[in-house]
């Protein structure tokens, strides 16, 4: 064997050890799960709720967080200013405290004794014990992972491009509409990916802040608390299999998209 293939070899079985350690527990939830439970729990209107319930407010808190993120993450990319420092650790500090921390600092912010949780309820909106307290909660504990990918992806993005564009007499709006974001697409998916799916797995700060409704990973906590581990499985093969199926599905269309970027 070629050394520069030994050396490969040696470096993807080192690295194999991390992909076992992931398929290894999840193997054995879908061997040991009893399929017959699952297939009736995927009927149960309640599992089923819970389920959507998690993919949506994810997906809501995810639309939020780029639309406020997005321009966040290009100024970081593109100024050095004082401050920058403690703003990036800032924004990381949900990534680094327990998420239980982070329910409970979620529900003093917005409950209803709270400024802002009383604007809500006199807006008839209701933050605790809602959809609304779910998104709340999910868009604390994800705003680092979009941020940071789409602050790597517009880092990306030469700042000649942006500058010629602009000498040539485009306005701002138009280079970065046109011409940052198509670019860094990429890293933004990534970040849409992977804040969407932090939402989707939160448990610690929504449990804190709406326990019901009950999103999936709440709910396969009370089955679990209630009725064992038995029936607190078929419900977490379906979250994965979901997840999973959402994961590939993403990854497949932007890839798809790739492709046809490098065709034209």
């Amino acid at each position: 064997m070629h050394r520069s293939s030994r050396e490969c070899f040696f470096l993807a079985l080192m690295g194999s050890f991390l992909v076992v350690y992931i398929l290894w527990p999840l193997g054995g939830l879908f061997l040991r799960a009893d399929w017959g439970l699952v297939a009736s729990a995927s009927l149960e209107k309640e599992v089923v709720g819970a389920l959507w319930r998690s993919i949506w407010t994810a997906a809501a808190a995810t639309g939020v967080i780029a639309l406020f993120g997005t321009p966040l993450a290009y100024v970081l990319a593109r100024k050095s200013f004082r401050g920058k420092a403690v703003l990036e650790a800032i924004i990381d500090v949900p990534i680094m405290i327990p998420h239980t921390v982070a329910g409970i600092a979620v529900l003093m912010a917005f409950s209803p004794k709270a400024p802002a949780g009383a604007l809500l309820v006199k807006a008839g909106l209701s933050p605790v014990n809602s959809h609304l307290g779910i998104i709340l909660a999910c868009m604390f504990v994800s705003i680092p992972f979009f941020v940071d990918a789409a602050k790597d992806a517009f880092s990306g993005v030469s700042p000649r491009i942006e500058k010629a564009a602009r000498t040539l007499g485009a306005s701002f709006p138009h280079v970065f509409f046109r011409i940052s974001l198509p670019m860094a697409k990429k890293g933004l998916i990534s970040g849409l990916i992977m804040s969407w799916a932090r939402g989707v797995s939160e448990f610690g700060a929504i449990v804190i802040i709406a326990y019901h409704p009950m999103v999936a990973p709440t709910l396969i906590y009370d089955r679990f608390a209630t009725f064992g581990l038995k029936y607190s499985t078929p419900v977490a093969v379906q979250l994965i299999l979901v997840c999973l199926g959402m994961f590939v599905l993403l990854r497949l269309l932007a890839a798809g998209k790739r492709r046809e970027d490098a065709e034209a």
